[in-house]
């Protein structure tokens, strides 16, 4: 109640959490401009209002979950390299100048 520079977070249709969400943003921006661009474009090929509308939205749907679908397998693979990066820096800290350490032995049979 105190704090004045952290309020509720901003939740769009109050499901999604743009601000916390890192896949929320971008994607909304593009399926707004996707849907204003079918929309419009529809219009100006046709001349039918009420189709149009219904153009935009299907392209602000579709732009969406398309630029969501992508943004979220980026982000997994992501995730999935930092945790394989993370678990070889442990074990290059916990075999390093033991007698598991991959490397020693490699230089070891060399010599």
């Amino acid at each position: 109640p105190g704090e004045s520079g952290k309020g509720k977070p901003f939740k769009l249709l109050g499901i999604l959490d743009v601000e916390n969400d890192p896949c929320a943003r971008d994607p909304v921006l593009h399926g707004s401009l996707g849907s204003a661009v079918a929309g419009l474009g529809y219009f100006l090929l046709t001349s039918r209002i009420r189709r149009s509308c219904d153009v935009g939205v299907g392209g602000f749907i579709v732009v969406t979950l398309g630029c969501w679908f992508h943004c979220r397998y980026n982000y997994a693979k992501e995730r999935i390299q930092q945790r394989i990066a993370r678990e070889g820096m442990k074990n290059k800290i916990l075999y390093e100048s033991t007698s598991l350490d991959p490397e020693r032995k490699q230089t070891n049979s060399s010599s």
